[in-house]
């Protein structure tokens, strides 16, 4: 408090440095410079990890970087194949689904967070079909299930069914995978249950 009434400044009012857009508008440096220092920027940004081009203009943006300046630079970074949302989206296609055992739906949602279009998300969604989720959910069953051993059956299947929903699976699809970890077990599951 005691540091606004200092500066003197009100609370929408900005600190520190001009931004990017507020010094090429006052003519401190030129749309070339300006441009140089995008391209700097989403090149950083890339080694640090691989982002979509809707990422990258979303962080140009926030660094201050108008729009005219940015576009023609993520233009070229894709001409040059250093920005790829295909490629990017096949990388999330399968990381997701086979480290964190997601399904479509839930790389599906991650891919349009993250700004691919899409006609690019389904090419890419097209490499998982329903045999390849079948098996992911019952790999993650056995291991959900597993670790609740020793807890009432009907909390270790909400528990269960629950985890693999929030990865996206179906829940006929995650029913079943925690019914047959649980039959594995030797704990048969009544049908019941199928419509919870």
């Amino acid at each position: 408090m005691a540091g606004r009434q200092q500066g003197g400044r009100g609370e929408g009012e900005r600190r520190g440095r001009p931004s990017v857009g507020e010094r090429l508008e006052t003519g401190e440096i030129t749309v070339e410079e300006t441009a140089e220092l995008a391209r700097e920027s989403v090149l950083r940004t890339l080694t640090a990890a691989p982002k979509s081009r809707a990422e990258l203009a979303r962080s140009l943006a926030r660094k201050g970087f108008p729009e005219h300046v940015a576009t023609p630079v993520l233009d070229r970074l894709e001409e040059v194949r250093l920005i790829d949302d295909a490629q990017y989206a096949e990388m999330i296609v399968r990381t997701r689904h086979t480290e964190k055992g997601q399904a479509r739906r839930a790389i599906s949602a991650e891919l349009h967070r993250r700004g691919v279009d899409a006609e690019t998300a389904t090419e890419a969604l097209e490499q998982i079909d329903g045999d390849d989720e079948r098996v992911v959910a019952a790999e993650l069953a056995r291991k959900l299930v597993a670790r609740t051993r020793g807890l009432d059956r009907d909390k270790r299947v909400r528990r269960a069914v629950g985890a693999l929903s929030r990865k996206g699976h179906n829940p006929s699809v995650a029913f079943a995978a925690v019914k047959d970890a649980l039959s594995a077990e030797g704990d048969e599951l009544d049908d019941v249950l199928v419509d919870d």
